[in-house]
């Protein structure tokens, strides 16, 4: 092989590669679309499979605008999701609750003052 068919080798392997991630993109999207009826996305399949790149240039051209958009709008609620997690996991407070929960544990004798003083820097931190 001579200099000339390996970059022509490596430029085939990147557009192949390129157009994997587009059709499982396109596959992702028929699937994450709500409003798409089950008969319609098993058609776009259908024919993703049949005709794979004249389906796929359809498809962006037809749906693209709106794939952007569900696209952020499902990382959205991802994020969304994490984080309402995260605070139901983490149980955070505002320090004012922090420190009145606190003093209650410290009035019922729970804990003592230097434990409460602890508790206390620990939550204005």
């Amino acid at each position: 092989m001579n200099f000339l068919e390996t970059i022509w080798s490596i430029i085939i392997f990147f557009l192949f590669l390129s157009y994997l991630i587009l059709l499982f993109q396109i596959i992702g999207d028929i699937f994450r679309d709500r409003t798409l009826s089950g008969g319609f996305k098993a058609l776009w399949v259908f024919f993703l499979l049949v005709a794979p790149v004249i389906t796929a240039l359809i498809y962006l051209i037809v749906r693209g605008g709106a794939m952007a958009e569900r696209n952020v709008m499902s990382a959205n609620n991802a994020q969304r999701e994490t984080e309402d997690y995260l605070r139901r996991v983490a149980g955070t407070q505002s320090p004012a609750d922090q420190i009145a929960a606190a003093k209650s544990l410290l009035d019922a004798g729970t804990i003592t003052d230097a434990e409460y003083a602890q508790l206390k820097v620990k939550a204005l931190a």
